[in-house]
């Protein structure tokens, strides 16, 4: 095979400077304000579900996000390169790789990885799509707090050096929709044509994307209009599958992907692809072995039982919306390549994931070639792979990158 060509990777993740929400708030809201303390504590996980205590003298020193009435511990799992034992305690800023927050680190660790660019989630305050601000009860502070956050992505860790190489992806007030089209737009006329949005709103007390009023249309249309791709990262529903309450924490990672699963089949039956006939989505972390099957079925009740008999009216047979509109995003699936065909070549993305634990720095480019060559992928089906279909689907060209 040629050789391996720079990686586009578009599941990263950022760890949010201690700083980054004190130094841009008002005064009037540093009591309230996400900020940094440094503390002992515990931290465990117990099948799916996290425990933590803040001040136990027992425990080991971490640093600790205080915002509003949150405590929350800054876990390893969220910090996880340069760590030989993975564990659920806290750890603080000065003990993790300084990549993880540091762009002109993190840009030595891209070149050191054989990465070109680096589309990057927000990581442990915010979780994966800002759900952090839709729970707190200060919708005006929540907000300010959105905007700092995509302000800092936009102006700092993606400008400068990092411009072209780190790609931002922003955040948006998930409690009220007109407000997020508003944000979208805005990021967009700073240069920002990517945002974080959740697999499914339901569990955060949101409305679906089935939802009769259309809640989110003003969202859809506003990233239609900016081509803008909405990314949904696995766990963005706050919500991670499990088959017991007593099963370990392995059996949830095991079955990370039926969140996009799930997301996948409300997206198709939704009727947005029709309204939004432009609009993008992407499934991060969610692999794509599973989309063959799936796509399989929906194609078959859609013609069995489009009458609607089944809640569904579509124009077109559900895999129809895929082409050019649905990436899934992997970064060791030998099954999805496989499948390949079926999938679409030019849907499927590949990502690192630094620095999380499933991430394969610091050997990216062998674990690339791996499964390229077990696959038995061409040249051009390599190229689209690990750059190609990212430059499409995210519009890279707007930032220099072109082939």
């Amino acid at each position: 095979m040629s050789r391996i060509p720079k990686i586009i990777s578009v599941d990263d993740h950022v760890v949010e400077p201690p700083d980054l929400w004190t130094s841009r708030l008002p005064a009037k809201w540093q009591d309230k304000a996400p900020r940094v303390e440094r503390d002992r504590g515990v931290f465990k996980i117990q099948g799916g579900t996290f425990s933590f205590e803040k001040g136990a003298p027992e425990g080991d020193w971490g640093d600790w996000w205080i915002y509003d009435d949150l405590i929350y511990p800054f876990p390893k799992l969220s910090a996880a390169v340069g760590f030989e034992n993975l564990d659920a305690e806290p750890v603080t800023f000065d003990d993790i790789r300084p990549g993880c927050w540091k762009q002109p680190e993190r840009l030595i660790d891209m070149e050191n990885n054989h990465v070109e660019a680096s589309v990057c989630f927000p990581n442990v305050l915010p979780r994966f799509c800002g759900q952090a601000f839709l729970e707190r009860a200060d919708k005006e502070l929540a907000l300010l707090c959105v905007k700092a956050y995509n302000d800092w992505i936009i102006d700092e860790w993606c400008a400068g050096d990092g411009y072209g190489k780190l790609i931002p992806l922003t955040l948006i007030p998930l409690w009220d929709a007109n407000l997020a089209a508003d944000e979208v737009r805005r990021c967009a006329d700073k240069g920002s044509f990517a945002v974080a949005f959740s697999e499914n709103p339901v569990p955060l007390g949101l409305p679906s994307v089935h939802d009769k009023d259309r809640f989110w249309d003003p969202f859809f249309r506003a990233c239609e209009e900016t081509d803008t791709i909405i990314n949904m990262h696995i766990g963005s529903s706050s919500k991670m599958p499990s088959t017991s309450p007593d099963a370990p924490f392995i059996v949830s990672s095991v079955l990370t992907f039926q969140n996009a699963m799930g997301s996948l089949v409300d997206y198709l039956f939704s009727g947005v692809f029709d309204r939004f006939p432009k609009m993008k989505i992407a499934y991060a972390e969610g692999q794509v072995g599973w989309m063959p099957y799936v796509l399989e079925r929906a194609d078959k009740l859609w013609e069995e039982r489009s009458d609607n008999a089944f809640g569904t009216s579509l124009k077109q047979p559900p895999s129809s919306y895929v082409p050019g509109r649905i990436y899934g995003c992997i970064f060791d699936d030998e099954t999805g390549l496989a499948n390949r065909h079926v999938i679409g070549m030019d849907q499927i993305c590949f990502e690192t994931d630094y620095p999380h634990a499933d991430s394969t720095f610091p050997h990216s480019e062998d674990t690339a070639a791996r499964i390229c060559d077990k696959a038995g992928l061409t040249d051009d089906e390599v190229y689209k792979f690990l750059r190609g279909n990212a430059i499409h689907a995210y519009g890279l060209h707007r930032f220099g990158i072109t082939e």
